[in-house]
């Protein structure tokens, strides 16, 4: 077995890491912070970070199942592909394995170290030739880098091949598994054990959704985690990020999104064979597809003047006329397949509409053909957050909302200006209206029972029969939710009947939110016809 320690440069290993004021400190109980120079004035961001992003290498641990102690956190898994080079590379003398075609980041981390990289050319089948792979080594090879799934060919190396490779090379393996959550064949996690010279990269910015935040992660054994922790600039993890990390390790929202990728992948797959142009749709265990394309230059300008970007790899070895697509939302994908089988693509209904106010700003960020996944929706009024969250869970439409308001005067003008704004984001979103249903209705809850009837075809106007018998339900007053009803009535240009009874106050407002997300659902959902749903013609 590989001892990784006598692959670490002589300098690295002799290295006294910076000591932070938080690692010299371990005790739990303080009146003032007086040690790291910072600001005394609370902020919520006045201090620094937790060098050691504790709290959430604890949640990661419970998710992978592995130990905390051998989980390495980054700014991006692009800063670990660059300590595997400052930590077992001798600039000018030790030299790196290379996949090629494979992830560009590997080859400039390398050049930016003054490392040498050798590259092992894939087959034509995007199949690693394992001997011709072994075969580059020497005296001086430390690392090799793989990817799999393979970016760009979506590829990936089976275990059993893995573990030859693991056991032939005599310096450290690099395997990158960004995209592994999309893969049928799973991590590679549970070799840790077995091989000592093992370091698996991930991160967060693909199926999780946070690319947005640059976390990466590395997974080793302790010793090779230890040099990982000491190279590392201190306070690598921002604040920030390792919170709204910690915050969305939702194993539920991302099995929701991975399983529509991996639908939505399928779908382009089957269906990409049959647009003019394509000459082989190649197999794929990532969130992409590589295409490859007659004239793929055309294709890709034609797809930018329509507003739709892929990533021309046509110059990158063996993808010679490709192009690599990423899987969209239901939507953005039948765009792209309706703009290369020459049809009209279809009217967008995602919208993203801010309005501010005096006393409020309100964002809201609507999509009627997307599932309500990972929504959000925040007034600062819990019981009508609770509401308004009926609207995607019951009417099959993404809604996140975001609203700043005057609640230290009352709430009225956060509920009226959220019903202007969800109200306006819905009549922009429909557009001209044309091939919708137009009309919908809906629906009992317990010992309530509501009935809403929504109609799109262009009056404002709304009926109200509801009697409330208390005056708040919650911290929402119950006398507002005629008003942000008749607010979205205005926004939207739509009528709304509300018939509702009950006797606990909670559910007959629910039950009321629950019919109108109904209502909704069926009045915007698509049909086959290509005009208005009007004897007029038009809405």
């Amino acid at each position: 077995m590989i001892d990784p320690l006598k692959l670490v440069r002589p300098n690295i290993l002799a290295l006294s890491p910076y000591s932070t004021a938080r690692d010299e400190y371990k005790g739990g109980n303080f009146n003032a912070l007086l040690d790291a120079n910072e600001s005394p004035y609370e902020t919520g961001l006045n201090r620094y970070p937790d060098p050691r992003q504790a709290a959430l290498k604890k949640r990661l641990s419970e998710l992978k199942g592995i130990p905390s102690g051998r989980i390495f956190i980054g700014n991006g898994s692009d800063e670990a592909i660059d300590l595997c080079y400052r930590i077992f590379c001798r600039p000018g003398v030790d030299n790196a394995i290379l996949m090629a075609p494979s992830y560009g980041m590997y080859k400039v981390c390398a050049d930016t170290n003054d490392i040498a990289t050798k590259q092992i050319m894939l087959r034509e089948d995007f199949s690693l030739d394992t001997q011709a792979l072994l075969a580059l080594q020497d005296d001086k090879t430390k690392l090799l880098f793989l990817c799999s799934p393979n970016n760009p060919t979506g590829t990936v190396i089976p275990f059993l091949q893995l573990e030859d490779i693991l056991e032939g090379f005599g310096g450290m393996v690099v395997l990158d598994e960004a995209y592994v959550d999309f893969s049928a064949e799973g991590s590679a996690l549970g070799l840790l054990d077995k091989y000592s010279n093992l370091i698996i990269l991930q991160t967060m910015s693909k199926a999780w959704g946070m690319a947005g935040l640059r976390v990466g992660l590395a997974f080793s054994r302790e010793e090779v985690i230890s040099i990982f922790d000491k190279v590392k600039y201190p306070y690598n993890v921002n604040i920030l990020s390792q919170r709204t990390a910690l915050g969305a390790l939702d194993r539920r929202t991302l099995d929701a999104h991975v399983e529509e990728v991996l639908s939505q992948r399928e779908m382009l797959r089957r269906e990409l064979p049959s647009c003019p142009g394509v000459v082989k749709v190649y197999d794929s265990e990532a969130n992409f597809l590589l295409v490859q394309f007659r004239d793929p230059k055309g294709v890709y300008d034609k797809l930018i003047s329509k507003g739709i970007i892929v990533r021309d790899r046509s110059s990158v070895p063996l993808c010679g006329g490709c192009l690599r697509i990423t899987v969209g939302t239901p939507a953005q994908n039948d765009s792209l397949l309706r703009i290369l089988r020459g049809e009209e693509p279809a009217h967008s209904r995602h919208v993203t509409l801010s309005r501010r106010t005096a006393e409020t700003f309100v964002t809201v960020d609507l999509d009627l053909d997307s599932p309500p996944v990972d929504c959000k929706i925040s007034t600062g009024l819990g019981f009508f957050d609770h509401m308004l969250m009926q609207i995607p869970h019951h009417g099959g439409v993404r809604l996140n909302i975001s609203v700043q308001g005057d609640l230290q005067v009352d709430e009225h003008h956060t509920m009226e200006d959220t019903g202007i704004v969800l109200g306006k984001a819905i009549a922009e979103a429909l557009g001209d209206k044309v091939g919708i249903s137009r009309y919908g209705f809906s629906l009992p809850m317990d010992e309530s029972e509501a009935m809403v009837l929504l109609d799109f075809g262009g009056r404002a106007d709304l009926e109200w029969d509801v009697h409330f018998t208390r005056d708040m339900v919650g911290d929402t007053p119950t006398e507002m939710f005629k008003h942000f009803f008749y607010s979205l009535c205005s926004g939207a240009n739509c009528n709304i009947h509300v018939n509702a009874d009950g006797e606990n106050n909670h559910h007959l407002a629910e039950s009321i939110f629950k019919a109108f997300a109904r209502a909704l659902g069926m009045a915007v959902a698509r049909t086959s016809s290509t005009s208005a749903p009007s004897s007029k013609g038009v809405l």
